[in-house]
């Protein structure tokens, strides 16, 4: 039997968050994957949709969290130490269900992530879309919020992503352990063009089969 999806608000000291749960089965269910959005858009993400149908038939409760601006109403992202704010805020809903947590995000969600991860006892970090530089900025670089996350981390990373393709990613090392996969063609939404060769449902099939398996492969 499918448990429903349910939708949770939590005050945080950046304002209120809400969390839309997609169970899995409580029989199966072994992780909580909690995932936040970026700065120009909300858990509509196709990404985030796709982990959150896909994983909980894989004993993943899929946690999607609206930020507290965005429930807001507002259009502009707060800064970052606001977003830490609401994510350290919004931990002990997501920490509820007895389960590891697994932090995640997309884009300025998964920088996120990474910064709090330690602190928070996440059991790992998904960073998808990670937004290693600003367009068109490589001096800008964000790789020591991604490598500094102190946790098993994994990178889901277009190829033509123009805030850092995988080849601009420093190389993993004993101190800074973290793995990428590459979506080939996919820009910083994941949308791949018509005639990339992949279709849009082959790509996200790809995205969530790669987390699946990491998650799986998680030592919790």
């Amino acid at each position: 039997m499918t448990t429903r999806k349910r939708t949770e608000s939590v005050d945080t000291p950046a304002g209120e968050a809400r969390i839309t749960w997609h169970p899995a089965p409580a029989r199966t269910a072994r992780l909580v994957l909690a995932v936040s959005h970026g700065a120009g858009g909300g858990t509509e993400a196709r990404d985030l949709q796709a982990l959150a149908a896909a994983l909980p038939a894989q004993g993943v409760t899929v946690a999607l969290v609206e930020q507290p601006w965005r429930v807001a109403g507002k259009k502009v992202a707060a800064a970052p130490k606001v977003l830490d704010e609401g994510w350290r805020g919004l931990w002990p809903a997501l920490a509820e269900p007895g389960l590891p947590v697994v932090a995640g995000g997309r884009s300025a969600g998964a920088r996120v992530a990474c910064r709090t991860a330690a602190e928070l006892g996440a059991a790992g970090v998904l960073a998808l879309a990670f937004p290693l530089h600003p367009p068109g900025r490589p001096e800008k670089s964000r790789a020591g919020e991604l490598t500094g996350a102190g946790r098993p981390t994994l990178v889901v990373q277009g190829g033509r992503d123009p805030f850092g393709r995988p080849e601009e990613f420093p190389p993993p090392t004993a101190q800074a352990v973290y793995e990428l996969v590459e979506v080939p063609h996919a820009d910083h939404g994941f949308a791949v063009p018509k005639k990339a060769g992949p279709t849009q449902e082959e790509t996200l099939e790809a995205i969530t089969g790669a987390v699946a398996a990491w998650l799986a492969g998680l030592p919790l």
